[in-house]
């Protein structure tokens, strides 16, 4: 079973027991006249469902009133965004309810599930059932990040050269080597004077002070000396007076147009820090302009958390590197994808190896590897062709997550083959692929580089977002007018890219559907 089916099979298995909750709903309001609702069993709840099948009524039939849509693709706002499937089109099995047409489609939140606790846990059991490796032991959605932020330690450190250590985490403080600025520099091109003007100039040309050269001697009280920007200050200036404020009277003197008080454009020594000063804790990304002030305090190289090495490997018989789709064959869109959004997470992956559904090869690949993470592409359901499981089985490895309580992506997994070797399973689907690297994947790398994990932040949706009954949903969401508020996006179904690709981030929708603000994961 490919992850594909797999979610099409939890999707059945959903409508047949939201199907099977609505019969029963029913039930209630259909008695017989001499059998009060407060008697009626179980049992006699079986027998009405035997003398008709929840699986033969048609959906907006008199047994299936309700609209049903596939819980990863769930409407937004009242409306179907995607893939809902069409109610009332069906012809209708003949029943009393004829004369009313079909019922309209109402939007996921008419489901009472709040009010019938009960028929709500059967539903979820069921659902929960129709997927091995998912349910009924699918991890919480926190509390699978939470495991793979605890499942490694922080690589060894070691020393990079400066152009090499950009994304890389710092393993030590960043303290100043210097002080900066090394000595007393001008702030502006202008004249470094002495004393309150007029000031006698030299003769031009001479004696210019320059950034990068020599220091003059000592300047003496009344004089200036032209000064570059970055230069270094001579003993005895009291203050730096600026091009534009200065004027040259034809006899060589310098005249300010306006008041230089003590000190005015002068950096002094050790401004910015002191020898010996911390600058930057240990933990800290490095940065562009982190770079950039590591250089100015003396360095040469920096002490960094070294990068995970990630191979990974991508599964499916039915995946192409280039062209055009035909045949039943898909292109690769994992493939492409994986290696600079692990790069963003801070990890050194190699090259994709592609493996089909092998599973010779995905065993030989797992058993070689000397990686610190493997990431793997589909094959985490239960059908035929899908080996990750028994891989991980006949490598002895240790699952520690075993499904996700997540739509998309609830067949991720998260396994140690052996110790500094972990394997995060994606699911096959592109959006529930990046819905597992951000549950599993990014948490983990997080550890293995010394970062710490971010927290999501909180955002206020500007249009109703619905929730899943039992799991947490990673919807594709924009700004709107500012990360304070945030839009959902259409094609969010978990083999979709489109809405990915627009989006800032993904919103984090508890069990039960959204409150007046929601969590939101960015995206790199």
């Amino acid at each position: 079973m490919s992850d594909a089916d797999a979610d099409s099979s939890l999707d059945r298995a959903t409508d047949e027991a939201l199907a099977l909750f609505a019969d029963d709903r029913r039930s209630h309001h259909a008695l017989p006249a001499d059998r009060p609702a407060a008697a009626r069993r179980p049992a006699d709840r079986r027998a009405e469902r035997t003398a008709y099948d929840v699986d033969d009524a048609p959906h907006g039939s008199a047994r299936a009133p309700f609209a049903y849509f596939p819980f990863d693709e769930i409407p937004v706002g009242g409306g179907v965004v995607d893939g809902g499937r069409s109610v009332g089109t069906t012809p209708r099995r003949p029943g009393p309810e004829d004369e009313t047409g079909p019922a309209p489609a109402p939007a996921f939140d008419a489901f009472p599930f709040i009010d019938v606790a009960e028929d709500e846990k059967r539903a979820r059991h069921m659902t929960a059932d129709a997927t091995p490796h998912c349910a009924p032991h699918a991890t919480p959605w926190p509390t699978a990040r939470a495991v793979a932020a605890a499942a490694a330690e922080a690589l060894p450190a070691e020393e990079r050269p400066l152009g090499d250590a950009l994304g890389q985490v710092l393993a030590e403080p960043l303290v100043a080597l210097t002080d900066l600025p090394s000595f007393d520099t001008s702030a502006m091109d202008g004249w470094a004077v002495s004393g309150p003007g007029p000031w006698r100039l030299p003769p031009p040309g001479e004696q210019d002070v320059l950034a990068g050269r020599p220091g003059t001697g000592p300047l003496r009280d009344g004089h200036a000396l032209r000064i570059a920007t970055g230069a270094r200050i001579p003993a005895g200036a009291t203050a730096v007076l600026r091009s534009e404020h200065g004027e040259v009277t034809v006899q060589g003197e310098l005249l300010a147009n306006r008041h230089v008080s003590h000190g005015q454009d002068i950096r002094p020594r050790g401004g910015e820090c002191r020898q010996g000063d911390r600058l930057v804790p240990a933990g800290t990304v490095v940065t562009p302009p982190l770079l950039g002030l590591a250089a100015a305090a003396g360095y040469d190289t920096l002490t960094v958390t070294r990068r995970p090495r990630v191979d990974v490997l991508v599964l499916g018989d039915e995946l192409l590197q280039e062209g055009l789709p035909e045949g039943g064959l898909i292109r690769d869109a994992l493939g492409p994808m994986l290696g600079p959004w692990l790069r963003a997470l801070g990890a050194d992956p190699g090259e994709a190896l592609r493996i089909g559904d092998d599973a010779d090869a995905l065993y030989a690949a797992l058993a070689a590897t000397t990686a610190d993470v493997v990431v793997t592409t589909g094959g985490t359901a239960s059908g035929p062709v899908d080996h990750v499981h028994p891989t991980l089985h006949r490598l002895g490895a240790e699952l520690l997550v075993d499904g996700v309580a997540v739509r998309p992506g609830h067949p991720m997994l998260l396994a140690r083959l052996a110790p500094g070797r972990l394997v995060v399973g994606l699911p096959g689907n592109p959006l529930a692929a990046v819905a597992g690297l951000l549950t599993l994947a990014e948490p983990l790398l997080c550890t293995l580089t010394g970062r710490a994990v971010d927290e999501p932040v909180r955002a206020v949706p500007v249009e109703e977002v619905s929730g899943h009954p039992a799991d947490t949903r990673l919807v594709p969401v924009t700004y709107d007018g500012g990360p304070g508020r945030v839009r959902p996006l259409r094609f969010h179904g978990p083999a979709m890219l489109r809405g990915l690709a627009a989006a800032d981030a993904l919103a984090v929708v508890p069990p039960g559907g959204a409150g007046r603000s929601v969590e939101v994961l960015g995206l790199p």
